[in-house]
């Protein structure tokens, strides 16, 4: 006889602010701390589901814990049946718009059932969704550097196995990106693979012509080079660059993957697993990328993501920007420059002592 679908018994969420070991600057100011929200649901089996998201700003702290622990209450006695509740989701909130902090609270949910069925079937989610889990390539994510400031912790990334290296770029003119770009790829030798993410910091004919500039240091790709909503931009310059362009983690859901991808705006896609509808959504981003023959990278969340690109035909890099280790019982590991998915759910558990400490009202 088969076991009866496990019910939602409670959702509760918490909100966290972390220190960060290597804080990362950007084009529009600097990140040093990580305010998380975890999620917990609980289910009528004993076994609670867990995910965290990231709010970017501690002010969304408070409104995302709400919204979650009231979608919650409406969740209460319903089977954890992911797709069932994402199609829930879809219809409550249609009228209202999938971006932002909902979105964002959607997908950490679907994140927390799939962590939950895993458990109950005492296997990692990269085994229930039909993979493995197996080493995945990781690029280690810093923000602003410096090549010459910077350099310990530059070669101590490379000491630990990382094949690639993730900048960021956009916060001064172009000569200071060339500066940049240059001295890193020459710290880093011809063979590791080098990245530079502007965050949407550029207009279509700025990038385009800082895309030139760099053409001759090798670059693996060129991220979010101007705004993420502006596709038909990411289009043109992408038409214009000699370096594939990277996009997709601001994209929200699939419906706005398939838009992107119709458009041609980008060379490769990097969903957001808080923004790409968690799990559920990720599956869908993944079938596209396949039918378009488009690489497809994760964005945050190495722990979830480890799972998800094990499961993904066109798998290309894990990003490695390390949030919520500080919170975590037993944090992704990095070997060999890889990280492999554990199990079972997505591996989650909480270091309550550690949360207790940066827990917040």
């Amino acid at each position: 006889m088969s076991k009866p679908v496990p019910a939602i018994r409670g959702v509760k969420a918490r909100s966290v602010v972390v220190p960060l070991k290597r804080p990362v600057k950007t084009a529009f100011g600097v990140i040093d701390v990580g305010p998380l929200v975890l999620i917990d649901v609980e289910t009528d089996q004993g076994v609670t589901g867990r995910s965290y998201i990231l709010g970017y700003a501690k002010l969304t702290l408070k409104p995302l814990v709400h919204l979650i622990e009231e979608i919650g209450r409406e969740l209460v006695g319903k089977p954890v049946a992911p797709y069932d509740l994402m199609k829930a989701m879809d219809a409550k909130f249609r009228l209202l718009g999938w971006q932002g902090l909902v979105g964002m609270a959607v997908s950490g949910l679907d994140m927390a059932y799939w962590d939950a069925l895993g458990q109950i079937a005492s296997r990692p989610v990269a085994e229930l969704l039909g993979g493995s889990a197996k080493r995945i390539k990781a690029y280690d994510s810093y923000g602003v550097v410096d090549p010459v400031a910077d350099e310990r912790a530059l070669r101590h990334s490379l000491e630990q196995g990382f094949r690639g290296i993730k900048i960021k770029g956009g916060d001064g003119d172009a000569a200071n990106d060339e500066r940049v770009v240059k001295g890193v790829r020459a710290l880093l030798g011809p063979d590791i693979a080098l990245m530079i993410d502007f965050n949407q910091s550029l207009d279509p004919a700025e990038a385009t012509r800082r895309i030139a500039r760099l053409e001759p240091y090798d670059l693996h790709w060129i991220e979010e080079p101007v705004p993420q909503e502006n596709l038909s931009g990411h289009a043109k310059v992408r038409e214009a660059s000699p370096t594939p362009i990277q996009a997709g983690e601001n994209w929200w859901f699939p419906r706005g993957f398939a838009e992107a991808i119709e458009l041609g705006a980008s060379d490769f896609i990097m969903p957001d697993l808080m923004k790409c509808g968690g799990v559920s959504g990720w599956l869908q981003v993944a079938a596209q990328a396949e039918a378009a023959n488009i690489p497809m990278s994760s964005h945050l969340f190495a722990e979830a993501s480890a799972h998800m690109l094990a499961v993904t035909p066109t798998a290309h890099w894990l990003e490695f920007l390390d949030f919520a280790s500080v919170i975590l019982a037993k944090p992704a590991e990095i070997v060999d420059g890889t990280v492999t998915a554990r199990g079972p759910g997505l591996g989650l558990e909480w270091n309550e002592t550690a949360v207790a400490k940066y827990l917040v009202a």
